[in-house]
């Protein structure tokens, strides 16, 4: 009876790791001609079957079903980050080198009006449902800035702690949290009172870049730069899980209907993890991307990832103005990956 009861608990874990078993890989590349520069995060639209990718003083405006470029969206200088407000037809995109977000038509890609950041360098913006309001995070500087998307106009500064804010998330119940990378924690604020809560320590990982959150089960997720993906509690900020992950992981998505979260690392790898428990997560698979592909979007319905990467000149001698130089992007290589099923 105890080998059978053996065999039968070897069955049911076979059984289980097969259902979440992923033959994920990348299946499409897609070239964005004449692109040069940096590039940031990307935002999928399933309305229009779009994204909206990050890159150097444009958006590029992308079909994700063919890779091909529909349009772009101008007028920013170091573009970071773009949120939604498809009730309203309008989306923002934060430019960082101007401290301002650029509001424009989801239709025409139009600019609207550009409303200036209460501080330096915005970069991560989402729109929260719950209180129908876009925040900036001002990266450079310890806050975010608020944003009331009908009237295009700030509504209030959310103060943090200096260091180098990433990634904002919601867990639609009044709670706002942003990684702060330098200083490897979570900052916690309210966003009806836009007052600090308090700020959570992500050791044992380090950093801490892209963000997700389980709203479902009260729970964060970290992206951190000492390959950890690291789960809090969002209730509390205590450390329940910390799952490898893959080489300088940068962004994050979890998806709740698959149980399935996502790192796109720059070392050319995304980490697929699946979430047996809120306090559980297992290896599901390693997809080979291509090195430089940081960060990343998903589609719920198809179950596709989007990265972006682009390839990269030699590093120039380093100078009294420019000790620490960085390599260019070579024209003509920025790309579009698709990893799929």
């Amino acid at each position: 009876m105890t080998s059978r009861f053996a065999s039968l608990l070897l069955l049911m874990a076979a059984a289980s790791a097969g259902a979440h078993a992923a033959d994920f890989a990348l299946t499409a590349r897609h070239m964005i001609p004449g692109a040069t520069g940096t590039y940031d995060y990307l935002r999928f639209d399933p309305d229009g079957h779009r994204l909206f990718i990050a890159h150097d003083k444009v958006f590029e405006v992308v079909d994700a079903e063919s890779g091909r470029k529909i349009g772009e969206i101008a007028g920013v200088s170091r573009a970071h980050g773009v949120a939604l407000v498809p009730g309203l037809g309008r989306g923002f995109a934060t430019s960082g080198n101007t401290n301002s977000i650029v509001v424009f038509d989801l239709k025409t890609l139009k600019k609207i009006a550009e409303v200036k950041s209460t501080g330096k360098n915005p970069d991560s913006i989402e729109y929260d449902e719950d209180t129908k309001r876009v925040y900036a995070v001002n990266g450079a500087s310890g806050s975010v800035s608020v944003i009331d998307p009908a009237t295009a106009t700030v509504v209030g500064t959310v103060e943090l702690v200096d260091g180098k804010l990433e990634q904002v998330g919601f867990d639609g119940r009044g709670h706002g949290f942003v990684n702060n990378e330098e200083k490897s924690c979570v900052h916690v604020f309210d966003t009806h009172t836009l007052k600090a809560l308090g700020t959570w320590s992500l050791a044992p990982g380090d950093g801490g870049t892209g963000l997700a959150v389980d709203s479902a089960h009260h729970r964060i997720m970290s992206s951190c730069g000492n390959n950890k993906l690291v789960v809090l509690d969002s209730d509390t900020g205590a450390v329940v899980a910390t799952p490898e992950i893959g080489e300088d992981p940068d962004g994050v998505v979890f998806d709740p209907s698959s149980g399935l979260a996502f790192t796109s690392n720059v070392g050319g790898t995304l980490s697929i993890l699946h979430q047996d428990s809120p306090d559980s997560y297992s290896a599901v698979q390693t997809v080979q991307t291509v090195p430089g592909a940081r960060t990343l979007a998903y589609d719920p319905a198809s179950g596709r990832i989007f990265l972006v990467t682009a390839k990269l000149g030699p590093v120039p001698a380093a100078t009294s103005a420019n000790p620490k130089p960085k390599a260019a992007v070579l024209p003509n290589s920025f790309e579009l990956l698709v990893v799929s099923r």
